[in-house]
């Protein structure tokens, strides 16, 4: 866990909501991530401009890794409700994992919440 982090989310986990008819639909779960990071809405721009091997994109399925924060991209028109109704906070961030060697991006992420925490 990091302190930047309030909690994540992963599609294969038996927490998420729709991990048990995922598992009956696919082989396995896929390389997206969601964070929820502290800090709200400001956070998200700040982690996004701190990675360095992770590109900003809203398209989340990519040989290379895609970051993105849906509230100032692909939901910045939506209210903060519209937003909630559809489970996306200020302050999620979304990563779609690429074929990036995962010892340098583990270190490229923790090195930008460390960043995007300051």
């Amino acid at each position: 866990p990091h302190l930047h982090v309030t909690h994540g989310v992963y599609l294969g986990w038996r927490s998420h909501q729709q991990q048990v008819v995922a598992g009956r639909k696919r082989k396995a779960y896929g390389g997206r991530i969601g964070l929820e990071l502290n800090g709200e809405y400001e956070s998200g721009g700040r982690f996004m401009d701190a990675v360095r091997l992770a590109q900003r994109a809203v398209s989340l399925g990519d040989a290379e890794t895609l970051v993105q924060h849906p509230a100032s991209m692909t939901h910045n028109n939506y209210t903060d409700e519209e937003r909630q109704a559809h489970g996306i906070s200020r302050g999620l961030a979304r990563i779609s994992v690429g074929l990036e060697n995962i010892e340098d991006l583990s270190a490229d992420i923790l090195r930008a919440l460390d960043q995007s925490s300051e």
